[in-house]
Formats: structure tokens, C-alpha cells, sequence
């Protein structure tokens, strides 16, 4: 194990790639079907769905309290509170790849009075644009969470400052909060606030 840490200490990079494919090829395997997920029915997909949003609050919460520790210099508890939000993102990870794999993926319906129903054409046009930029900001920020996280855990953390990591941790941090707090806002508006038919 020693051999492991001392090699991801010096090849970072390296590393950070690997777990980018293999996030990525889990992600499309479960979407392609290539990956063998149990089946499950609606009420689970709609369970899965209310779990993956905790899940993320709880992400997203862990998240700026980092950013925050880290102002205040308090370095080990930042260290703490970006690894309890790597480790909820895993557990998200694992709800959603068996949530697609396993189930269907919902879309949205705004039904006659419900919230804003007179402008759906303005209501699903922010919807599909926030969906989108969350999805586009998850995909973008895996290899920059993950060297972030690379880096904070193979490294001296009296030496992180001298790193790439407070510049890629900045970014991933930005990225990472804006994507999950949209997801949050996407799962309100499709499971609370209208409707969601299987995809």
C-alpha cells in the first residue's frame, strides 16, 4: 500500500485520469445498459430520486462548509468536511448509476393548475436549461473534483498550498456547488412542484 501512496503522490495526474474513465465508463455503461444493475420498479426510482437529493443537500452543505473552513485556514477540518462531500457524491454515484441502470430516468409535466402553469413554455425552457447546466457542469467537474481530491489526500497538508490544488480546488469547488445545488432545485420543481412521467 505504501508502494500505491508514494506512486499517486508523485503521479497525480496520472491517477486523476484513471478514475476520470472509470467514473465516466460506469456512468455510460449504466446508461448503455453494459452494466448489470438490478431492476427496479417506480417506487423505488421515486425513492432513489428523494435519497439522491439528501444525498446531495447533504454534498452540497459538507461543500461550503469546506469552503468556509478553508478561509479560516482551518485546514484539517477542511480536509474533513471535502471528503464527507466526495464520499456523499460516491453514494450519489451509486443511487444514480442504479437509479438509470436499474429504473428510468423521469421528465417533467406541468399539468393544468399547478405553480406557473400559464407560462409552461417559460417554466420547461428554465427546467431543461438548469438540467442542462447541471449535467454539463457534473460531467466537466469529474476529472477537476477528482484532482482536487487526488491531490488533498496524497499530499503533505502543510505542502497543498504549494500545489495545484488550491487553484483546482477553487474551481472544482465552484463547479461542484453550482451543479449539485441545481440538481436540488431540477429534483424540487420535477418531483414537488409538477409532475414526471418515465423517460
Amino acid at each position: 500500500m505504501a508502494g500505491f501512496r508514494d506512486w499517486a503522490r508523485e503521479n497525480p495526474r496520472t491517477l486523476t485520469i484513471a478514475l476520470s474513465i472509470l467514473g465516466y465508463a460506469l456512468v455510460f455503461g449504466a446508461f448503455g445498459g453494459v452494466l448489470p444493475v438490478p431492476t427496479i420498479g417506480k417506487e423505488t426510482v421515486d425513492l432513489f430520486s428523494h435519497l439522491i437529493a439528501v444525498v446531495n443537500t447533504l454534498a452540497l452543505s459538507a461543500l461550503l462548509l469546506g469552503v468556509y473552513l478553508v478561509k479560516q485556514r482551518r485546514l484539517r477540518q477542511h480536509r474533513a468536511a471535502m471528503l464527507t462531500a466526495f464520499t456523499l457524491i460516491m453514494v450519489f454515484l451509486v443511487l444514480y448509476l442504479w437509479k438509470v441502470g436499474g429504473g428510468y430516468e423521469k421528465e417533467i409535466v406541468i399539468r393544468q393548475g399547478q405553480f406557473l402553469a400559464d407560462y409552461e413554455s417559460i417554466v420547461y425552457g428554465a427546467y431543461l436549461l438548469m438540467l442542462a447546466v447541471h449535467i454539463f457542469l457534473s460531467a466537466v467537474s469529474v476529472p477537476v473534483v477528482l484532482h482536487a481530491v487526488v491531490l488533498g489526500l496524497t499530499q503533505p497538508i502543510d505542502r497543498l498550498g504549494d500545489t495545484l490544488h488550491p487553484r483546482v480546488g477553487r474551481i472544482a469547488a465552484a463547479a461542484w456547488s453550482l451543479s449539485l445545488f441545481l440538481g436540488v432545485v431540477t429534483y424540487w420543481m420535477l418531483n414537488h412542484v409538477y409532475s414526471a412521467v418515465p423517460r
